[in-house]
């Protein structure tokens, strides 16, 4: 297994000039240049990840990351614990929202336990990576160790390489967990420098006296822990979970192999937001799904410098905005290898 460090190291900010290069190509299509707007931007960034101006077709696959949440006990989601469980099975099965919709983008789902409380059965569909069952309750101590940290980030480091091996070309980010909106609250605060109250939501659906618990536990949460907003890995062991940390690590793993990762809503959102005060080039292979209607996920947004493909109001997670989002990958990379040029269709260019 590749370590963090080593990782990290292999880091490197996608190739500027390739992404001129295409930029050039895309010019010489018969439109207006740069009247395709963000389908530009997006295949000149997915040319400059994968190193040429022509990438081939892309293979897709949308990792499903699944723990507990000890936290979770503490009443913050208006659903119980065992959801998380409930809801791995029915990935696993091919039944819920992110199935449907990856089945649509030509995408494969990977399940992957990292830590649910109760294990998931011995099966093909489920990968387990388990890192223990499920965190500790933060509002009280630290939810994982330094090391257990590391071993949930290098776990997804592990994914990604096999993912991208086996020729996997384009990542999406899913997660499950529940109480994780809490967790993710709570890294954002620590990590932006926002308030609790400015990034934390309702997650699942719970009413205002349901808000106000949960802003008190994430208070607590941050006044116990005390992380150092310096140290990412501080903040991610003792504010996050298991599923939070192996999404950091398959985001730094997709980039050291050139893979670039659409990125799904707040939760994964905040993972992305660990790997890039881990990895600042990890920024570079970052592809903005859509803008969640959880209430912290601007400024997660803000801190990572990137804009939304996609506003639909979302907020179930499990990768379903990385679905819908990357059949626009998909055109923006038609565009560049399919449309016609000025020349080749005959067709005057501007100023010709």
């Amino acid at each position: 297994m590749t370590s963090l460090t080593d990782t990290i190291a292999r880091i490197h900010p996608p190739s500027a000039r390739i992404a001129e290069a295409t930029q050039h190509l895309l010019d010489g299509k018969t439109k207006p240049r740069g009247s395709l707007g963000r389908l530009e931007q997006l295949a000149c960034q997915i040319a400059a990840i994968r190193g040429t101006t022509a990438p081939r077709p892309l293979v897709k696959a949308i990792v499903v990351m699944g723990a507990d949440h000890g936290v979770a006990a503490d009443g913050v989601s208006a659903y119980p614990p065992a959801v998380t469980r409930q809801m791995m099975l029915n990935f696993a099965r091919g039944g819920a929202a992110i199935n449907v919709l990856a089945r649509c983008a030509g995408a494969r789902v990977v399940v992957v336990d990292l830590g649910v409380a109760e294990p998931l059965p011995d099966e093909p569909a489920i990968r387990a990576y388990r890192i223990g069952p499920g965190t500790r309750n933060f509002a009280h101590g630290p939810a994982m160790t330094r090391g257990e940290a590391t071993a949930a980030l290098e776990a997804g480091v592990a994914l990604a390489e096999e993912l991208a091996h086996a020729g996997v070309t384009l990542l999406g980010t899913g997660e499950m967990g529940i109480g994780n909106t809490t967790a993710a609250s709570a890294l954002t605060a620590v990590l932006t420098g926002a308030a609790p109250e400015a990034v934390t939501g309702r997650g699942t659906g719970i009413d205002d006296a349901g808000l106000a618990h949960k802003l008190a536990v994430i208070r607590r949460a941050i006044a116990v822990n005390q992380p150092d907003a310096g140290d990412p890995l501080d903040v991610l062991g003792k504010l996050g979970g298991f599923e939070i940390a192996g999404l950091a690590g398959l985001i730094l793993g997709g980039a050291a192999a050139g893979v670039p990762i659409v990125v799904d809503g707040f939760i994964c959102g905040a993972a992305a937001l660990v790997a890039a005060r881990l990895a600042p080039a990890v920024t570079g292979y970052l592809v903005c799904a859509h803008r969640s209607a959880e209430l912290g996920h601007h400024h997660v947004l803000a801190a990572l410098g990137l804009a939304p493909l996609l506003q639909l109001e979302l907020r179930l997670g499990e990768g379903t905005g990385a679905a819908l989002a990357m059949p626009l990958v998909d055109a923006a990379l038609a565009i560049l290898a399919d449309m016609a040029t000025f020349a080749s269709a005959g067709v005057s260019d501007r100023g010709a």
